[in-house]
Parts: C-alpha cells; structure tokens; sequence
C-alpha cells in the first residue's frame, strides 16, 4: 500500500518549489494565494515537518523539501507524459470491424499490415460474428457475404467465389454434370450455399453422407483431413492450394451478392471507417479469386 499525501498538495508543493513563490504558483496552478498555502499546509502537517525556509518575503527550500522536490517534480512529469500517451491513444482515429472469424483470421488479420502503412494514426478493431448470429457490437461495419438479404445501406466491395475444395486424395467422380463423393461438408447456417453453387456452376455433387459445423474454419479444417468436399470462398484457402494441401478439380464459382459491407453504428461514417471501406475494396480487388 502507497503511503502518500493527496496529488493536490503534492502539486502545490512542487510549483511552490518550482516557483519560488506561493503567489507565482497560485498563477501556475490557476488557484487563489490561500488556497495554495493551505495545501501546502496540508503537506508539512502530513509529514510532521517543515518543506521551506523563509527567504525575505519568499520561501525556500529547506534540504528536506529540495529532497522531496527533485523526486516530485520528476514523478509528476512521468505521471504527466503517461496520461498524454494514455489520452492520445483514446482520441486517435479509429474503426471497429465486425466480420467472420474465418475471413477475420485467414484474410483481414493477414492484411492489415498494408493498411497501417498507408493509415498509421488509425487503429482498427475487430469484433466476430458469424453467420448464425449477425450481430455488431456497435461497430462502425460489418462484413459479410453470408447475409441473406441487405439493408439499403449496405455497400458492395468486391466478388466472392466459391468452389468444392478437398485434400488431394480424396475420391471425387465426375460424370456429366454429377460428382458423386463419400462425405459433402455443410456449414450449419449457410447450407443455401451448395444450392447457390449448384445453381451458378451446373454442378450437382452427390453425397453418401454430409457433415455439418457452424463455423466454416471447422469445414475447412475438416476438408483438410481429408474427410470430406467443403465449399469454401477462394481468398480464405490460398496459402492451402499453393502448397498443394487442397485441390479445387471443379474451379471457383462467382456468388452474385459479394462481399458486402453494411454501416452499422448509430453515428455517421467516419472518415476513419470511410478510409478503410476505401482500402478494403482496392486490396480485395488486388487479391481477387482466379475462377
């Protein structure tokens, strides 16, 4: 436990220290004479001591108070600069992101980088949400490509593309329009998109069995143990086809909603989220799927 003195004697003492002068500090502190004196009465009745000499009509530092001055006067500096830095951090410029854990972790996160470089005063946070419970935590957007239908404030940002995706030994056969495989992997709450896919590729894919998860890393990580066809959006498994770790034999199929990004915060866009918004369309046109 600190055993210390109110901050305001403190404070008091050390413009007096400062200073010179209880009528200078006063003007420093923006405190009347009187006021100044009785805390720096308050302060030797604490210590049980002395701080100053008198000097003429002024005050001086005895040794105890040039002791205590120097350690004061460097406390309350650090004390000071802390508070800036705290205060610059709260009233930088920020955004706050709502979006899928999945395109989250495996894209947004990943990409950030680039949009610190070109906004370094911008802080950006990330809340998840998924397609079972859209929900925004007060952000100021949310993305996503799973809503079934879109406010009219919503803003389009780029093409998705979805496409079958399986471990490289895993059985697939084709005839015509029909593949037949063991297992097809659904997310819970956006099994449409097999239909979606179907309907857009003039694919049907015939399954002895189905797996379901609720959250499409889970599929992914599924279709990586080679337990089953997943589809899953091109940007969020690059790193797995370039090193051969999934294969696409049926390529990637454009969904004709998008990514989308809806305003979600009750204040109007900032000019913080307008920059992101602005940034996130070039740098998802910029790693766009190949279909």
């Amino acid at each position: 436990m600190r055993r210390l003195p109110p901050l305001s004697t403190l404070r008091a003492f050390d413009a007096v220290a400062r200073l010179g002068s209880v009528t200078r500090a006063a003007e420093d502190l923006g405190r009347t004479h009187g006021a100044v004196s009785k805390q720096l009465r308050a302060l030797q009745e604490h210590l049980g001591a002395p701080l100053f000499d008198k000097a003429g009509t002024g005050l001086a530092l005895n040794a105890r108070g040039r002791t205590l001055a120097a350690s004061v006067g460097e406390a309350l500096d650090r004390l000071a600069s802390a508070y800036d830095a705290a205060c610059a951090d709260v009233r930088a410029p920020a955004v706050h992101v709502a979006c899928s854990a999945t395109f989250a972790m495996r894209w947004l996160a990943p990409h950030l980088a680039a949009f610190s470089r070109s906004h370094p005063d911008v802080r950006v946070r990330l809340s998840m949400t998924s397609a079972r419970e859209i929900r925004h935590e007060d952000a100021d957007l949310l993305i996503a490509w799973d809503l079934r239908s879109y406010p009219p404030a919503a803003i389009r940002l780029a093409d998705v593309n979805f496409g079958p995706v399986a471990a490289p030994a895993y059985p697939l056969e084709r005839s015509g329009a029909v593949v037949r495989a063991p297992c097809r992997i659904v997310h819970d709450f956006t099994s449409s998109a097999w239909d979606d896919w179907r309907a857009r590729s003039g694919l049907t894919i015939e399954a002895e069995r189905e797996l379901s998860f609720p959250h499409t890393h889970l599929c992914l990580e599924v279709a990586l143990a080679g337990l089953g066809v997943a589809l899953i959006e091109r940007r969020l498994i690059g790193q797995e086809l370039d090193d051969g770790r999934l294969t696409a034999p049926f390529g990637f199929t454009v969904f004709e909603d998008g990514l989308m990004a809806v305003p979600t915060a009750r204040r109007p866009l900032s000019r913080s989220a307008a920059a992101f918004l602005d940034w996130l369309a070039v740098e998802l046109a910029a790693s766009r799927s190949d279909v």
